[in-house]
């Protein structure tokens, strides 16, 4: 009898306990960091159960993507529209919730300027979890480690994107350019020289192409699978995120749940594959150490303290393989979209681009010359930035100017509205002037902290060079080859799926010179 009582006694205080847990988590500590902000002056939207705002979220975002914009730039309401109408409503630094987890949006720059240099550890990237516990299945890279980890990657990453590695890179650059160009000339119509395409793909063909080959040692072909089975599981992982997250889902055998992790064992099985053929190459051409993978590969097989795991390896090659190339596609397909639509720009990027390669190739000299490409480059990453929105974590409560922000919470910075604001860019902000840079970035607006497309301090993206010079480099050759402009089947609807993306394709018409 008294077995069964202690039972009893002891299941009752295992409820209590867990009730006790469910009523902290799921009520009494949101709203208890809700009061430590708004007694700040902070103002948002009141903590809803469990949900928060992700039903009023979901709906704004589904409405933005039923409606096609006008043709022009002022594209924030629709790519990031809860957050949009978050600041529209509440002020440059407010608040909302995403299920249980509090969502700070910063639009100060000097505050946005501390959440991106601070040092101290106590602003981290945000953990997978908080946007979904599926995305603890993902791969990771440097993208999202923090602290020891984080520099040991960065310090065996970075020598793959110094200077002269880049320019060693150029050939690659040439020869993945050089078939794209072919493959749009035996398009055109042998009498009037044009077709019309959706360049969105073969954009993703020619920014796979150029990852394979210079950090990888491959070409699209050989990782046109893998590229297959990522594009997959991103759509699967994005579902998911747009929907509320039920404890322990993630371990239910679904068919999605299932699929998932077939296609986690079949990228890693590609990657393992890649390393293994390496591996063997490294044996008998020292040479092939000398790209991204090769880099890894040293580390791997090295025995000091930066030594890589196998495993760590291969989150890398996943991690750079998905991030590398939507970077460069969103910015070239944007870049033509936008001088499609602003023909006498198109035309003098041409003239320079005549001027100072004429009739050879570009090679690094030659793009670095090239000022009007920079300036619309820059122009076109501030009114369409490929990352919209970036996001950091407070790990420890930590001071931003002079608010006091607990652990716990999203800092969300919307560089696309801190891009697009007129205190910082003046009347015209929602225009395209690539002249605003013409005296560089530090002086193209009212607050030289107002443009920062790859983040800023350092955790500045390692690849932003990379990017920047591939982007030239398609631009130029696709420029010293073609005319182009946006056929009447376009639909202007940029939508964020990882980075920024043209919701229904980009349909150019293409001119052949």
């Amino acid at each position: 009898m008294a077995i069964v009582s202690l039972m009893i006694i002891i299941s009752l205080m295992m409820l209590l306990w867990y009730g006790f847990t469910a009523f902290y988590s799921l009520w009494w500590n949101p709203k208890k960091l809700e009061k430590q902000l708004r007694e700040q002056g902070i103002k948002g939207s009141s903590y809803k159960f469990y949900h928060g705002h992700m039903k009023e979220s979901h709906q704004l975002t589904m409405e933005a993507l039923k409606k096609p914009m006008n043709l022009n730039h002022h594209i924030a309401p629709s790519v990031v529209p809860f957050t949009w109408k978050t600041v529209q409503t509440y002020g440059r630094v407010s608040f909302h919730w995403t299920g249980t987890i509090l969502r700070l949006i910063i639009l100060d720059t000097e505050m946005m300027k501390g959440v991106m240099t601070e040092k101290n550890g106590h602003i981290q990237k945000p953990p997978v979890e908080c946007f979904n516990p599926l995305f603890a299945d993902l791969p990771k890279g440097i993208t999202n480690l923090e602290g020891e980890k984080w520099l040991k990657h960065r310090r065996i990453i970075k020598p793959a994107f110094h200077l002269e590695k880049l320019k060693g890179m150029m050939p690659a650059f040439t020869t993945s350019c050089s078939e794209l160009i072919a493959r749009w000339k035996k398009l055109a119509d042998l009498t009037k020289g044009s077709c019309e395409l959706d360049i969105l793909p073969d954009m993703q063909t020619l920014t796979s192409d150029i990852i394979s080959r210079t950090a990888f040692g491959s070409n699209y072909e050989e990782g046109k699978k893998l590229f297959e089975l990522q594009n997959e599981q991103i759509a699967l992982f994005i579902e998911a995120s747009q929907s509320t997250y039920i404890p322990g889902f993630r371990f239910i055998p679904t068919k999605k749940n299932l699929r998932r992790k077939l296609l986690d064992k079949e990228i890693n099985g590609i990657l393992r594959r890649f390393i293994s053929k390496r591996e063997e190459l490294m044996k008998t051409d020292p040479s092939s150490s000398n790209d991204l993978l090769g880099l890894l590969m040293q580390s791997n097989n090295s025995e000091n303290s930066d030594r890589l795991t196998i495993e760590e390896v291969i989150d890398e090659c996943n991690v750079f393989y998905l991030v590398g190339q939507e970077t460069t596609r969103s910015l070239v397909t944007f870049t033509m979209i936008v001088l499609a639509m602003h023909q006498n720009w198109q035309d003098k990027a041409r003239e320079e681009v005549e001027q100072i390669c004429g009739k050879n190739l570009p090679d690094f000299d030659a793009i670095n010359r090239l000022k009007i490409m920079e300036m619309v480059l820059n122009e076109v990453m501030r009114l369409y930035p490929p990352g919209p929105e970036l996001y950091r974590y407070t790990g420890k409560r930590t001071k931003l100017g002079n608010l006091s922000i607990p652990a716990g919470v999203i800092l969300t910075v919307p560089l696309i509205l801190a891009h697009h604001d007129p205190e910082y860019w003046g009347d015209d902000s929602q225009e395209f002037n690539q002249e605003r840079f013409s005296e560089g970035v530090s002086n193209a607006s009212k607050d030289k902290l107002a443009y920062f497309p790859s983040s800023r301090g350092h955790k500045v993206c390692l690849g932003q060079n990379f990017a920047l010079i591939e982007a030239k480099m398609a631009l130029t050759m696709i420029l010293k080859n073609f005319s182009f402009e946006l056929s009447p089947s376009y639909t202007h609807a940029p939508y964020v799926v990882l980075d920024l993306a043209p919701q229904h394709g980009a349909q150019i018409i293409l001119h052949q010179l």
